[in-house]
């Protein structure tokens, strides 16, 4: 009888278990008493980019939120209830925006090709296209454009995470989390650092709170 694909995954996931405790016994006694993760970990869907296996990283050190093209939308109450829970539970000290280059939400956002429900999700990233159109216009090659939109987009979803009501209590109460944007390199494995915004930054007074 053929194995179906995702007996696979059943099976993987003993051979795994069986090795996590042969080289440590007390793995998953620790894992099971508690999680303190420092970082937040907002990325992109894509199956080829997992959070753990890019940074070396085991399981318990990075909470993790994923959804298409790494988007920070004031109205997603799924990212804005993990990102409450990893600021005022968890008390991450720092959380990372990534996004990645070749990414097939930023290309899609660049085009006109109707992708149904997708839609109004890509729109805020068409946005962000609207805003820098000119400097991406200007790139020779449509990789290019993808490229540098796709920096340009992480640049803005770490700026929507400083405008959440979250992010600056933490800011105003703890002096912290720090947050990151970065950029992955599917063609070489290594992460672009792209911006960064320390506790406390000022943004356009328009989106500060009084605290």
């Amino acid at each position: 009888m053929q194995v179906q694909p995702f007996e696979k995954l059943l099976e993987n996931n003993k051979e795994w278990a069986a090795r996590m405790v042969a080289e440590d016994k007390d793995f998953f006694h620790r894992l099971q008493d508690q999680q303190a993760p420092k970082f937040l970990w907002i990325g992109c869907s894509d199956s080829r980019v997992p959070a753990d296996r890019i940074t070396n990283t085991q399981p318990g050190e990075i909470f993790v939120h994923r959804n298409i093209a790494n988007m920070v939308v004031h109205t997603d109450m799924n990212l804005l209830s993990v990102l409450e829970y990893a600021v005022k539970v968890l008390e991450v000290e720092h959380i990372l925006v990534v996004g990645h280059y070749g990414c097939g939400g930023v290309r899609a956002a660049m085009g006109n090709q109707n992708l149904g429900i997708i839609n109004p999700w890509l729109k805020h990233i068409k946005d962000v296209y609207r805003f820098h159109k000119d400097e991406i216009d200007a790139l020779e090659t449509t990789d290019q454009q993808v490229d540098r939109l796709t920096e340009l987009n992480v640049k803005e979803q770490v700026m929507n995470l400083a405008k959440t009501i979250t992010v600056q209590e933490a800011w105003h109460k703890h002096k912290r989390p720090y947050l990151h944007g970065w950029v992955y390199g599917l063609s070489d494995g290594l992460i672009n650092p792209v911006f960064d915004m320390e506790p406390g930054q000022h943004i356009d007074p328009l989106y500060e709170y009084k605290l």
